[in-house]
C-alpha cells in the first residue's frame, strides 16, 4: 500500500503540475468532534471517559487541463483520537488522473465510488472499503485502488473496475467504542487468498434509465469487504477473515411527483453459502409545508437479508426503518434526519438523530444522537448496548 500512494502521490502531483497548464482549485476543512457517551462502557479495556475527542483534516487538491478532457485529484483524509489509537488515520480518498473521451473515460489512482439508492443500508455499494472505525453507521469509506474506463452509449453507461490492492476494514481499539467483547486485531488479518491484499478484484456497473425508472446492475469478484470474525488461538481478540466472494446486485429509483420508491437487492455466493438479501421502501416529500420554505420527507424501508451466522455480521436482516427529513432551506443550508431502525424478530432498537447548519460563509457544525435499546445477550446488537452517544463536530473551511 505504501507502494501504491507514493505512486499515486507522484502520478497526481505530475498531473497538478503548473507546465502543464490549466486551473487548480485547492480547499481544506479542519474539524473538531466530541463524543459524549453517558453509559459505563460494558467491556473490559474500554475507556470509561465521558468524553472522547478527535481532529478530523481533509484536504482536496483538483486540476483540470484547458482542453477539459484531463483532470486530477489529490484528496488526502487525516484523523487523530484522544482516546482510541485504532481511529487514528491517514488515508487517500482520491488521488487519481483521468482522461475523458468523446464517450468514454479511464481513471487510474485511488478514487471513491458510490453505488446506491436507499437510505438505511446500502447493500450493492461494494466497490470501497468501510471506514467503521469512523462511523458506525458505514457511510465512511476509504479510498480505492483502481483502473477504471467508463463507456457512455445510447443505450447506457457500463462502468469496468480493476482493483489491485485490497483495503482492510478499520475497526474500533481496544480502548474504543462500538466494539465487541474482545476486540479486532486488525494487525493479524486473515485471507482465504493466498495473494492476501494484493488479489485483483474485478467490478463491473451498468446504469441506465427508462422513463422514470433509473436502473443499476452490478457485477463484482473478489475479496470480501465484509470480513468474518474468527476467535484468535489464545481467545483474547477477534482476527478478520476475508474471504473471496461473488455478488450481482440491482438497484432501482421510480420518480414519481413526490415520490421516491428504492429497491436494493444481492445475490451473493460468500465465504460458506449463498444467499440473497433486498432493502426496499419509499419516500414522500411534503414541500413548502404550512406556507414555509421548509420541506418535510417521510421514509420507510424494510431490511431482509437471508445470511447465516457463518457468514459476516448483519444487523438489517428483518428491519423496518421509518425516518423524516426536515429541510429547511435556509441559507444555513440547515436539515434534520430522525429515525428508528426495529429488529421485527427480536426487537432489538437503534434510534439516530443527525442535524446540520453552516454558520456563516466558513464553518459547519453537526450533531449525531445515537442510541441502542432491546437487544439480550446473543442478539446482534447487544455489544453495542451501553454505547449510546451524543457526537458534536464543529468544521472549518478554507
Amino acid at each position: 500500500m505504501k507502494r501504491f500512494v507514493f505512486v499515486s502521490l507522484l502520478a497526481a502531483l505530475s498531473s497538478l503540475s503548473p507546465a502543464r497548464g490549466g486551473e487548480v482549485d485547492i480547499s481544506a476543512n479542519l474539524e473538531a468532534q466530541v463524543r459524549a457517551f453517558w453509559q459505563t462502557p460494558a467491556w473490559v479495556g474500554q475507556d470509561d471517559s465521558a468524553l472522547q475527542p478527535s481532529i478530523i483534516s481533509t484536504t482536496e487538491i483538483r486540476w483540470y487541463n484547458d482542453a477539459g478532457n484531463q483532470r486530477a485529484a489529490f484528496i488526502p483524509h487525516l484523523r487523530w483520537d484522544a482516546t482510541d489509537t485504532e481511529r487514528n488515520l491517514v488515508d487517500l480518498k482520491e488521488a487519481y488522473w483521468a482522461f475523458e473521451g468523446d464517450d468514454y473515460e479511464v481513471l487510474i489512482g485511488a478514487n471513491t465510488v458510490f453505488w446506491g439508492v436507499t437510505e438505511s443500508v446500502h447493500l450493492v455499494d461494494i466497490v470501497n472499503q468501510t471506514d467503521l472505525a469512523g462511523d458506525i453507521d458505514g457511510e465512511d469509506k476509504l479510498g480505492q485502488p483502481m483502473v477504471s474506463l467508463v463507456l457512455q452509449r445510447d443505450w447506457g453507461e457500463i462502468t469496468a473496475f480493476v482493483l489491485p490492492y485490497f483495503r482492510e476494514r478499520t475497526f474500533a481499539g481496544a480502548d474504543g467504542g462500538f466494539r465487541p467483547p474482545v476486540p479486532v486485531d486488525t494487525d493479524n488479518a486473515l485471507y482465504e487468498s493466498s495473494s492476501k491484499e494484493r488479489h485483483v478484484d474485478f467490478a463491473l456497473r451498468y446504469s441506465h434509465y427508462i422513463g422514470d425508472i433509473d436502473v443499476g446492475l452490478s457485477a463484482f469478484s473478489g475479496t470480501s469487504r465484509e470480513p468474518r470474525l474468527v476467535p484468535a488461538a489464545d481467545g483474547t481478540s477477534l482476527l478478520p477473515l476475508y474471504d473471496q466472494i461473488d455478488q450481482f446486485g440491482v438497484d432501482l429509483q421510480y420518480t414519481k411527483d413526490a415520490w421516491l420508491w428504492k429497491l436494493e437487492a444481492i445475490a451473493r455466493d460468500g465465504a460458506t453459502e449463498s444467499f440473497a438479501a433486498a432493502v426496499g421502501g419509499v419516500e414522500y416529500t411534503m414541500y413548502q409545508v404550512a406556507e414555509s420554505s421548509a420541506d418535510v420527507g417521510l421514509l420507510l424501508e424494510y431490511q431482509y437479508d437471508g445470511r447465516s451466522e457463518l457468514e459476516p455480521l448483519t444487523i438489517a436482516d428483518n428491519d423496518v426503518f421509518v425516518a423524516t427529513r426536515l429541510a429547511f432551506n435556509d441559507v444555513q443550508d440547515t436539515a434534520v434526519l430522525a429515525g428508528v431502525s426495529y429488529d421485527t424478530d427480536t426487537g432489538e432498537t437503534f434510534f439516530n438523530i443527525e442535524a446540520e447548519r453552516r454558520f456563516g460563509d466558513d464553518w459547519f457544525g453537526e450533531l449525531r444522537v445515537r442510541a441502542f435499546s432491546g437487544a439480550e445477550p446473543g442478539d446482534n446488537t447487544y455489544f453495542l448496548a451501553k454505547d449510546d452517544y451524543v457526537q458534536i463536530s464543529l468544521a472549518r473551511y478554507f
